[in-house]
C-alpha cells in the first residue's frame, strides 16, 4: 500500500499526482527529438502497411522492419538517458533508502526489458 509520500512522488522520483505519472524533468531538446523520431517512425509503419498490402518482396519488408526497430531503440535510449539524468538521480540522491532501492529495481527492469 502506498504511503502519502509515495502517492505524491513515486519511487522513481517522478511526480505521481493524479492518474498519470509525470517525469521530474524533461530536456526540451530530447523531447523535441523524440517527437520527430516518433513521427518519422509512424510514417515508416504506414509504409510497411502499404508494402504488405502491395505484396512487396518479404526481404524488403523485413529490412524496413529492422529499420523501425532500431529507430524505436534510439527513442528508448534517449528516454532512458533522461530518466537516469532526472528521475533516477532524484530518487537515488534525495529519496529514502526505500525509494532508492525501488529505483534500482526499476532500472534493472528497464535495462532487462530494453536490452531484449
Amino acid at each position: 500500500m502506498a504511503t502519502k509520500k509515495q502517492t505524491e512522488v513515486g519511487a522513481c522520483g517522478c511526480d505521481t499526482q493524479g492518474q498519470a505519472r509525470k517525469a521530474v524533468a524533461v530536456d526540451p531538446e530530447i523531447k523535441s527529438s523524440n517527437l520527430k523520431r516518433l513521427r518519422r517512425i509512424e510514417g515508416q509503419i504506414r509504409g510497411l502497411q502499404k508494402m504488405v498490402e502491395e505484396d512487396r518482396y518479404c526481404a524488403d519488408i523485413m529490412v524496413q522492419i529492422s529499420s523501425v526497430q532500431e529507430a524505436l531503440r534510439a527513442v528508448g535510449r534517449a528516454l532512458m538517458r533522461n530518466h537516469l539524468r532526472h528521475c533516477a538521480t532524484a530518487a537515488i540522491g534525495k529519496g529514502s533508502p526505500e525509494e532508492a532501492e525501488a529505483m534500482y529495481d526499476e532500472l534493472m527492469g528497464l535495462i532487462y526489458t530494453h536490452s531484449r
